[in-house]
């Protein structure tokens, strides 16, 4: 059986995010010792934008899984709540590139790694930033909450454009069928022409060769009677 490109997709993701947390923690160890962090922070910030696209690229393939019923409405709203997971980390992972480098609290850290109802031990060893630390439980949740808002809404903005080239597609469909049916009339139409056109080519052909041979007979018979 071929592998679910969602789900491949999104291992391939949650790889991407540890990656970036571990190279994020290196730099800001290196910060720490006096070492250069270039080449870290060069690669920490086109892990990010790889990060973004991925994710990008799992809230098309899951809207598509959605719309065209290649996934149950449960197994759809299982990969939401990871997908929305997956966007709240790498935030978190934007603010941690950007912040000054201090040890993340590992129990607000856990909280933030809770997937289809069910919490996993802590892999993202980063900082968090001074935006999250101030705010509360409740507060991240709300936070996150938001976050699941304004994906919903983005999602049906895409719904409904989707639905929008759906009914265009179908009226070029009919409009199509339209054109092919009057093609096919003037082709019938250029047949029975063609067809009429030899048939009245024929009996001129026939009338000219009848009369030339009475004119030859009317011919032979005056000449004997002089």
């Amino acid at each position: 059986m071929a592998p679910d490109p969602w789900l491949s997709t999104y291992d391939a993701t949650c790889h991407i995010a540890q990656e970036i947390a571990e190279k994020i923690q290196q730099r800001n160890q290196c910060e720490r010792n006096g070492e250069s962090t270039t080449k870290l922070t060069v690669t920490i910030r086109a892990l990010l934008q790889n990060l973004k696209e991925k994710i990008t690229l799992l809230r098309e393939l899951l809207l598509r899984a959605v719309s065209t019923h290649q996934i149950t409405q449960l197994e759809g709203d299982r990969r939401q709540n990871l997908l929305d997971d997956l966007v709240t980390r790498e935030r978190l992972l934007q603010a941690s590139y950007k912040n000054d480098g201090t040890e993340p609290d590992l129990i607000r850290s856990s909280l933030m790694t809770k997937t289809a109802n069910r919490v996993v031990s802590n892999p993202w060893f980063f900082e968090e930033s001074e935006e999250t630390r101030a705010l509360g439980f409740d507060d991240l949740r709300q936070q996150q909450q938001k976050i699941i808002q304004e994906q919903d809404a983005g999602l049906d903005a895409l719904s409904s454009i989707i639905s929008r080239q759906k009914q265009m597609g179908q009226e070029i469909g009919n409009e199509l069928d339209e054109q092919n049916e009057i093609i096919d009339d003037l082709a019938n139409l250029v047949e029975n022409t063609d067809e009429r056109l030899y048939n009245q080519t024929r009996r001129v052909k026939m009338v000219d060769k009848k009369s030339t041979s009475c004119g030859k007979r009317n011919l032979t018979y005056i000449c004997m009677l002089l």
